[in-house]
């Protein structure tokens, strides 16, 4: 196969991805909004590189979309170990299919001792002149 025929191929199946779904606002406009509120660091950097959404000064808070609660989880757990504070998760909830991901958190945060707090669009919403 030859470079063009490479191209070709590629770029169909880039093309034929499917785009995922829009969310109202970004997450990084979550997070900087909520994190602003509360005086935290934004994207504390880690020896290891790795990135915290949210420090504060009891909770090392990891931002996500409901639907990705169990990478949240993770993240939270491993981020409050780093920086001996408390994990937690700033869950965004954009519409009423959440509440599934919402009562699975609820079960390992209750377990783990994870704070998990909530966001919505309308709070962005309110805070936009």
């Amino acid at each position: 196969m030859n470079m063009r025929h490479f191209l070709l191929i590629f770029s169909i199946i880039l093309f034929a991805i499917p785009v995922s779904a829009k969310h109202q606002y970004l997450e990084k406009d979550y997070q900087k909004f909520w994190c602003n509120q509360r005086g935290g660091f934004i994207e504390y950097k880690l020896p290891d590189n790795t990135r915290i959404d949210c420090l504060l000064p009891d909770y090392a808070v990891e931002v996500d979309f409901a639907p990705k609660v169990y990478e949240s989880i993770g993240q939270a757990l491993y981020y409050g170990i780093m920086t001996y504070r408390k994990p937690a998760v700033l869950i965004i909830i954009e519409d009423s299919n959440c509440q599934k991901y919402i009562n699975r958190l609820k079960v390992v945060a209750d377990k783990y001792n994870i704070k998990v707090f909530f966001i919505t669009p309308e709070e962005l919403r309110k805070s936009t002149p």
